[in-house]
């Protein structure tokens, strides 16, 4: 009896021990480990090409919604028509003019006129000098920006220098007209605003496309 006992307990204790193991996940096998591993770097490359896709989405969606809103200044880089308005003579609106180049263009580019007011739905013209000082032909850019943002929206271009690129030869210079009125729809807390032009050159980017075009019409 004693030894049937002792085999019942020790068949016992077998199948105890076999069933811990069954259910305890610490004694996996090497094969189940590498599964459970692939799959892990599997979900944290799907996130790493998503956080990616998601951050180079968010440029073009940021400059949508930067020409919605003027948030960043941008104004429109295409000519606006002049619709007949009704001029708010109750409003006089202050619009500064600021200029800078960038590093590197060596143009002397000013205002000439720092400041002008003006009553909304009201057609104003101002003009702007250059000169290139070098000794060699510059193309340059002018990007512009208005602060506060806002009011970048309300600002109707008809005509501007900032559309096109402005050739310059080496010595030359020149007067840039800007032709603009103001939305009468502009809020009403905003009373002034400035309106900044910086100079890029952008010979380096352009003069190969325009070497290829003369090739071209000469039919070389």
């Amino acid at each position: 009896m004693t030894e049937n006992n002792n085999t019942q307990h020790q068949q016992q204790g077998l199948e105890g021990s076999e069933a811990t193991n069954s259910v305890n996940p610490s004694h996996k096998t090497r094969e189940q480990i590498a599964a459970e591993n692939m799959r892990t770097v599997k979900k944290l490359a799907f996130v790493v090409v998503g956080m990616l896709g998601f951050s180079f989405a968010l440029v073009p969606l940021y400059d949508v919604f930067c020409d919605l809103t003027g948030i960043n200044g941008k104004t429109s880089d295409q000519a606006a028509v002049y619709e007949a308005v009704e001029i708010d003579e109750s409003r006089t609106i202050k619009v500064e003019f600021i200029t800078r180049t960038h590093s590197g263009m060596p143009w002397e580019f000013t205002a000439q006129t720092a400041e002008v007011r003006v009553h909304p739905g009201e057609m104003s013209e101002v003009a702007f000098f250059v000169r290139n000082p070098t000794s060699r032909d510059i193309i340059a850019q002018a990007i512009p920006s208005v602060s506060p943002g806002t009011a970048a929206l309300y600002v109707n271009k008809t005509e501007c220098f900032c559309f096109q690129h402005q050739p310059l030869k080496a010595g030359d210079e020149a007067l840039m007209p800007m032709k603009f009125y103001v939305d009468p729809q502009l809020p009403k807390d905003i009373s002034v605003f400035t309106l900044q032009y910086t100079l890029y050159d952008i010979s380096a980017k352009v003069q190969p496309a325009v070497d290829v075009a003369m090739t071209t019409a000469n039919g070389e």
